[in-house]
């Protein structure tokens, strides 16, 4: 602890802060959003035996790579803070120390961190100050953190397209505030910032093309500009002397104009007060977070519930402006009756959160088909996002689970295009539908960043995806497509080698790639971001094939055991593959289907003990805020609420849901048709002997969607 720091400590305008700060915030924020941690996902797993690997020096742990800032549900602007540009995922890493600017844009994924904003008094050589955790606070909405070097208080809060900072300086002579403006967590092309009036900005900051607009509540006595618009560059602004309360700082952002941006500011924020805005924001997540009341379960697993329900609803992004304008996929300004959001990070979220997404708010799952269909539109493909077709399935999903108020027709003939004509929106297709596969070459030494066509994974995921399609057609009456789409549906079984019972990959011939380990992690060469074991497992449409092609249920089962215990080699390490149990890898997404398949071979026992080992072991660990990988836009997230609250969507395009025992004893969920849905395990067991649905028996262990639109009963019973 250094001396100015025990200095500050002992001062009493840092205790008064404090107080308020952190008091103020246990008092004000209630209900379920008071469970809400927004440092979840910021703390990097250093431990090898979680891990599956001693780090190699000067890596961090791609664990959460998340961010503790304010955002409303979906909002524009995610206002955080930053302690170091690259290399982080979200900007916030836990362990650091320092914070070097606040940006208002965030995902977690190396990207965005735009506009970085930092309050100083007398800075030094470089621009950041010194903070500790014990004088950090946050809720949903809101941060708040102590600047130890340039004695400032801050405090953020935000609306949709608009944030809001409250500067509480020590020392009023000397203040400024640094436009970092040539730094982002992406890269920035030019920038630029032009003051209008005595307290009024305006600027643009290239890369992402963001506008935005700045009101301060005191006057700016100069701006000193360092290399403006250059790589190097920055903005400092000179406050003028004289006010002695709070300096506040509203700034409204847009993608399209900043006269936009000045609109967005004024009508989101305007006249109102921080308390107003903080209030807001606090209520806006309140009334999502209430929808869903828990009884029994304990306080990390609450903690993690609506944590976890909170970080799912972050992403997509709004990207349309109050006047409903937006830059759309060709970069010109369009305009629609709906709010434009960026493209879902379909890869990772098409498992479970688009799903969850729709279920909890269903007008943005909406628009976001629509600008999914608007992009389609512009370019001539439904978007994609990374690796597969994934559009395919949650345009599907939400279609056929009652979110059906968009051009439905137009929508499938680009998943059509999607699926039928290469150089669209799937990679090989042309070999894909030549063959029923892709292949990749043969490589004599492969080694985990070998560059190729990640072939199996590929074909397993465009089976899929052409399952999705065909339940479309089928629905819209299709027959023709929808039984070409079924058929290609069971290409995942060209990739089965019954030699070695994996998913292998082949030659152009036809022949199986030679060099075969399966325990070997590739990030593309036949698998994505996985080894055989983690994919070799994936065909939620088609399950009782995949069973067979193992040789049955017994066989099949012998093969999960082996997946959940076979160890990992802590010799194979490729980023982001991390966490293990055996092979299963909950640290990424390939495999996480995999613990409920023992539900479809009737013993759902094996696949509740996976389950809850990874719902209390992997998640909040350490300090209580460490996950065991990624969120990746909050797949990991929703994995954890539908888990936990005992209905996973094991095919999320299908309107089902797989039944397992939830951590609590009664969830009473208001669904978004208003109707209310009861979830009852009374209880400590966790072995489930019976499900009923409006006092009825189920057969099997799915239950139907009709849940959600109807409300109902669920009633599951255990033993130990």
């Amino acid at each position: 602890m250094t001396n100015l720091f025990k200095t500050i400590l002992s001062s009493a305008f840092l205790l008064a802060l404090t107080m308020v700060s952190q008091q103020g915030q246990a008092q004000q924020v209630k209900g379920n959003a008071g469970y809400v941690n927004t440092f979840v996902g910021t703390s990097g797993l250093t431990d090898p035996k979680i891990l599956g690997y001693e780090l190699p020096k000067g890596w961090r742990a791609w664990s959460g790579l998340t961010f503790p800032g304010s955002s409303l549900p979906n909002a524009m602007v995610q206002l955080s803070p930053m302690t170091k540009y690259q290399p982080a995922g979200a900007g916030y890493e836990y362990e650091d120390d320092r914070i070097v600017s606040f940006t208002h844009t965030n995902k977690g994924h190396w990207n965005l961190g735009n506009v970085p904003i930092l309050p100083m008094s007398s800075p030094g050589a470089t621009f950041g100050s010194h903070f500790s955790h014990k004088n950090e606070s946050s809720a949903p909405g809101f941060y708040q953190v102590y600047l130890d070097d340039y004695q400032i208080n801050v405090s953020l809060t935000s609306t949709l397209r608009a944030g809001y900072h409250r500067y509480e300086y020590k020392n009023n002579k000397d203040r400024q505030i640094l436009f970092d403006l040539s730094k982002a967590l992406s890269g920035v092309s030019r920038w630029n910032i032009e003051q209008i009036d005595k307290n009024t900005l305006k600027g643009f900051q290239g890369g992402e093309n963001i506008h935005f607009y700045v009101i301060l509540n005191t006057d700016i006595d100069s701006i000193e500009q360092k290399n403006p618009g250059q790589k190097d560059g920055y903005a400092i602004l000179h406050l003028a002397n004289g006010s002695t309360g709070p300096v506040e700082l509203k700034i409204g952002l847009s993608f399209v104009s900043a006269d936009n941006a000045r609109e967005n500011l004024i009508k989101e924020i305007g006249a109102k007060s921080f308390k107003e805005i903080k209030n807001a924001a606090n209520q806006a997540w309140e009334n999502i977070l209430s929808t869903i009341q828990l009884k029994g379960g304990n306080e990390k697993q609450k903690t993690m519930l609506y944590s976890s329900l909170y970080r799912s609803l972050l992403w997509p992004a709004l990207r349309s402006d109050v006047n409903g304008e937006y830059r759309d996929a060709k970069r010109n300004t369009s305009k629609a009756d709906f709010n434009y959001y960026t493209e879902p990070s379909l890869w990772d979220t098409y498992r479970n959160k688009d799903v969850l997404l729709g279920l909890m708010s269903p007008k943005v799952a909406l628009d976001v088909i629509k600008s999914m269909k608007d992009v389609g539109d512009k370019t001539g493909a439904i978007p994609t996002f990374f690796h597969g077709d994934h559009g395919a399935s949650s345009i599907t999903g939400a279609y056929l689970r009652g979110i059906d108020d968009f051009d439905v027709q137009a929508t499938y003939q680009l998943l059509l295009k999607n699926a039928n004509v290469p150089g669209r929106a799937r990679p090989f297709l042309e070999e894909y539908l030549a063959k029923g596969y892709i292949s990749d070459p043969d490589v004599d030494k492969p080694h985990v960043e070998t560059k190729a066509r990640a072939g199996v994974s590929k074909t397993l995921e465009y089976a899929y995806d052409d399952y999705s399609v065909a339940q479309l057609a089928k629905n819209l009456g299709d027959t023709a497509n929808y039984r070409m789409l079924m058929a290609r549906s069971k290409n995942y079984k060209n990739m089965f080698d019954p030699s070695t019972r994996f998913m292998r990959g082949r030659l152009e011939d036809g022949s199986w790639v030679k060099n075969f380990n399966p325990q070997y992690p590739y990030y593309e060469y036949m698998y994505r971001e996985a080894n055989a074991w983690q994919v070799s497992f994936f065909a939620p449409h088609d399950m009782p094939g995949l069973i067979e092609l193992y040789g049955g249920a017994d066989k099949f089962e012998a093969k999960l055991d082996s997946l959940f215990t076979v160890p990992w080699n802590p010799k194979y390490i490729a980023r982001n593959v991390e966490t293990f149990i055996g092979q299963y890898c909950h640290g990424n997404q390939p495999d996480h289907e995999a613990p409920f398949a023992y539900t479809l071979i009737g013993k759902p026992e094996k696949t509740q003990k996976i389950l809850d080992h990874i719902l209390n072991n992997l998640y909040g660990m350490d300090n209580g805020i460490t996950l065991a990988g990624m969120d990746d836009a909050g797949e990991m997230s929703a994995w954890y609420v539908l888990s936990a609250l005992g209905l996973y969507t094991f095919s999320a395009t299908d309107p089902e849901y797989l039944v397992t025992a939830p951590l609590f004893d009664e969830i009473k969920w208001t669904t978004n048709t208003g109707k209310l849905l009861t979830i009852k395990k009374p209880g400590k067991g966790r072995k489930i002997t019976g499900i009923k649905m409006n006092g009825k028996a189920v057969k099997g262990y799915f239950v139907p969607h009709d849940l959600f639109k109807n409300g109902g009963l669920l009633e599951i019973t255990t033993l130990p």
